[in-house]
């Protein structure tokens, strides 16, 4: 009886590696791939100088170039970029996002977005506090795949009450896609 059982197990042993697979000169897979929503920017431009042109106390004014790609679901996607400044400007005595010096100060701004962005309408607020819209995407949004450019066109009032210097503030824009 012992002699059967191994003779029996070894019969097994022996037959076991033919039922998982065979060699042979070819052989298939079946690829699966699940493509999701995506969304990705980059500012191109580093350091935005506002600059008052023509006459005394215009407002400053400049531009941040952007390229976004973006991929949102077909039948109920969505996408947004959006703007916050994360840092105010310093130092103190010059302008201000969060506390401006003169009722009316404001840093504003426009933009431009190339299809299948719908750009911001009208002239936005920046904020320290909440982020604000630059761009926002429907379902089946695709950009190109070296992505779309878009903009924002700063504005900032030139108050006499600011002190003269150089003042910085930081502005982090989010994009998002569903």
């Amino acid at each position: 009886m012992k002699r059967n059982y191994i003779l029996a197990l070894a019969a097994a042993l022996l037959v076991a590696p033919a039922t998982y697979g065979q060699f042979a000169a070819t052989g298939t897979t079946n690829l699966s791939v699940t493509v999701s929503a995506e969304a990705a920017l980059q500012v191109t431009t580093s350091t935005t100088t506002l600059t008052a042109i023509g006459t005394i106390f215009n407002p400053y004014t400049g531009t941040t170039n952007l390229t976004y790609k973006i991929r949102t679901t077909q039948a109920t996607g969505t996408g947004s970029v959006t703007l916050k400044v994360t840092s105010d400007f310093s130092p103190a005595n010059g302008p201000s996002v969060a506390t401006p010096p003169t009722a009316g100060d404001a840093l504003t701004y426009t933009c431009t977005g190339a299809a299948p962005a719908t750009a911001c309408s009208g002239s936005q607020t920046a904020s320290t506090t909440a982020s604000t819209s630059v761009a926002t995407f429907g379902a089946g949004a695709s950009s190109a795949n070296a992505g779309n450019s878009a903009s924002t066109v700063w504005s900032l009032t030139n108050d006499p009450v600011y002190h003269t210097g150089a003042y910085s503030a930081t502005v982090t824009y989010t994009i998002s896609a569903t």
